[in-house]
């Protein structure tokens, strides 16, 4: 565990420690404005986080080290959703270092991470993580497969909660997305290797109960987001035996923790979809379709259910580009894509009737360098 941090002052001090601005301060909106990337470099893990100048353009503002090594490799080496994340009310940040098997926790000023505590994820290679209300769900693919424990206090340190380790029903079997219900009573893991999705009942105190495992009837589930109604959404990378094969679903959880479908296999006019991102009202769910360089979007009814934006492909972005991860910034106006193969991130505004417009992309990101995990306020 890091060196604990006594209060907010010392973390303020401490920023022009840990990262440098790039840019002149008085050009930056500060709060509201920020996107984070995690470099999962095998040598230094960090974020960096890019805010929006007056002129309308994002800029790289701090390289924020996460005390840890990511796995390094090529493009999305982590074959996750969900590397970064944002606590609920926007104040922490939570990034997994898989090489080091550890989780980085850092608080937000202005929104800058600073960097407070490093914890062991509990098992094997990390390549997610969640929270709800300041309780923190490490999902770790390797080895056996697990689910650790722990709880944020307000200024981001972490500490575990003693016997509340979980495992996933199989060994290496490609776990790859978390996510908390917003109620939360349930914690979704997904494992590729069986297309299950797995249902953890949580207790009051935060610790998991038995995993209800779920098959999926459309192969291929790859991450998860859920409305704020509560229903869940899964993404389909089918395999890619035809063109544009990809699939989106959503779902309704029994009280037992079985799932029963609202919307099924929903095509995404497109191969790779393995990520994607909901507005902050619900209104709108985007996909990725990473092997035909797209994003897809869809409306979210009330009910959960699923139906296309405009021809649902929204856009189709440089050729060559492999799009990944992708977030929602916290107003719900902009959608971002982390685009490996072109070194960019994809910025696009949100249309008040679902569809978007590029706004440019954030450029200078390595072509080929493992890049996993966005968030943004």
């Amino acid at each position: 565990m890091l060196k604990s941090v006594p209060g907010l002052l010392t973390i303020a001090l401490s920023i022009g420690a840990i990262a440098t601005p790039t840019y002149a301060a008085d050009i930056f909106q500060g709060n509201g404005s920020s996107v984070f990337v995690m470099t999962n470099d095998n040598t230094k893990n960090e974020v960096l986080t890019y805010q929006r100048s007056h002129n309308g353009q994002y800029e790289l503002r701090t390289r924020t080290a996460t005390d840890g090594r990511g796995s390094g490799g090529t493009t999305d080496p982590l074959q996750s959703q969900g590397a970064l994340a944002l606590s609920g009310d926007h104040n922490l940040l939570f990034a997994v270092n898989s090489a080091s098997g550890t989780v980085s926790s850092f608080h937000l000023l202005g929104g800058i991470p600073v960097l407070v505590d490093k914890e062991s994820s509990g098992g094997a290679f990390p390549i997610a993580v969640t929270e709800h209300n300041y309780t923190v769900y490490v999902l770790d693919a390797g080895g056996a497969g697990a689910v650790d424990v722990f709880k944020a206090d307000g200024l981001g340190r972490l500490h575990e909660v003693p016997d509340a380790k979980v495992f996933l029903t199989g060994t290496n079997s490609g776990a790859s997305s978390i996510s908390v219900s917003p109620n939360g009573k349930w914690l979704v893991v997904i494992e590729k290797v069986s297309n299950s999705i797995d249902l953890f009942p949580i207790h009051p105190d935060g610790t998991l109960g038995t995993v209800v495992n779920n098959k999926s009837v459309t192969p291929g589930v790859f991450a998860t987001v859920f409305t704020p109604n509560g229903q869940l959404i899964v993404s389909e990378n089918q395999p890619n035996n035809g063109t544009d094969t990809s699939s989106i679903s959503s779902y309704t959880i029994n009280s037992n923790g079985t799932l029963a479908a609202i919307t099924q296999s929903l095509p995404t006019y497109g191969n790779g979809n393995c990520w994607n991102a909901i507005t902050p009202n619900g209104h709108w769910v985007y996909v990725d379709n990473s092997a035909t360089s797209s994003v897809a979007g869809f409306t979210v009814g009330a009910n959960g259910s699923l139906t296309p934006v405009a021809s649902t492909i929204l856009s189709t972005l440089r050729e060559g580009t492999t799009n990944l991860d992708m977030t929602v910034s916290e107003e719900g106006k902009y959608l971002f894509t982390l685009d490996s193969g072109s070194g960019a991130i994809s910025v696009f505004t949100i249309n008040s009737d679902g569809t978007v417009n590029p706004l440019g992309d954030i450029e200078g990101l390595p072509k080929t360098v493992g890049f996993n995990g966005i968030a943004a306020l």
